[in-house]
This record gives C-alpha cells, structure tokens and sequence, in this order.
C-alpha cells in the first residue's frame, strides 16, 4: 500500500461500506445472533467512518504543513483555535459542520463519542401504589434511537463527497 495519506481515508470508507453491507446481511438474514450482528456492524461502521474522517483531517493537515498533522482524534483538529492559526476553507468548512449540532458530521462525532460511554439504566418512574389503573409515564431521558442503517450510509456518502471534492481543490495542478 502507498504511503500517501489519502489511502487510510479510502481504506477506512471501504471498510465502512464492508460493515454496512454486513449490516444489511444480518438484518436480511435470519441468525440466532443476528441483532448481536447488527450491534456489532453498527460500531464497527462508527469506527471505520471517524477513522475516515480522521484520515481526512490528516490528509488536510499533510497539504497544509499544519502542526497538527498527527492528531490522534479528529476533534483536537477541527476547533476554531486550530482553524485561526492556519486557516484554510477545507479546514473551516469542517469545522463548521462538526460546530452544527444538527448535520451530519456533528451527529457521526457525538455517536463515534457514544461508543465509549458506560451503560446506564434507564430511570424508571414512581408508581403510586393508591392509583392501580394509572399507568405513570416519564418523557425524560428516554433511551435515544439506535442508529439506522441508511443514516449511517449517508455520513459514508457524504463524507466520501466531501473527500473527493477537498482532493479536487488541494490538487495541485
């Protein structure tokens, strides 16, 4: 394999597409284990996609000669202090998108930030034992969907776009 460091970024996005596609054979498929498989799928298309986007954020750092060329987590790299001491539009763009609680990028980072977060039980509401027929419900802290299968081919598009169109513009012709 070239040393160049776009091949951990391709390398990581297809072994994304690998896991998605084991993904989709275990929820086809009719296996005993098979949410065990999707379980574990779903983490490992999370890791490969952050380590996409971290390959990506090295890829950026080697064009530009930044300090940080060898972060080991994408979030020390996309901040705004990293971004004002070498600014340049691959960069800003995103750390834009990671500061924007509602794209896609700010979701891939804070489920890739899920994985390591200790199991908790859900809190369970008190019952009045005096009122049998009322059935207590709680709104808070509900447990937050599992990620879907199309929602995480999404980030590996995007991401793979995103890729392809920074290589385009840090080309130099």
């Amino acid at each position: 394999m070239a040393h160049e460091l776009y091949t951990r970024t391709n390398q990581k996005l297809y072994f994304a597409g690998l896991a998605l596609n084991s993904w989709r054979q275990a929820q086809e498929g009719r296996a005993m284990n098979a949410q065990a498989l999707i379980h574990a799928e779903r983490e490992a298309s999370l890791f490969h996609l952050y380590g996409a986007l971290l390959g990506l954020c090295h890829e950026i750092a080697g064009y530009y000669r930044l300090p940080q060329s060898h972060v080991p987590r994408a979030e020390l790299f996309l901040t705004s202090e990293v971004l004002n001491q070498a600014p340049s539009p691959e960069l800003a763009e995103l750390v834009e998108l990671a500061q924007q609680s509602e794209t896609w990028l700010a979701r891939l980072l804070a489920a890739y930030a899920a994985l390591f977060q200790p199991p908790h039980e859900p809190k369970k509401t008190k019952v009045d034992p005096t009122l049998p027929l009322i059935t207590a419900v709680s709104l808070e802290d509900e447990a937050p969907p599992a990620l879907a299968l199309e929602e995480l081919e999404e980030w590996r598009q995007q991401l793979k776009i995103l890729a392809l169109r920074f290589r385009e513009s840090l080309s130099e012709c």
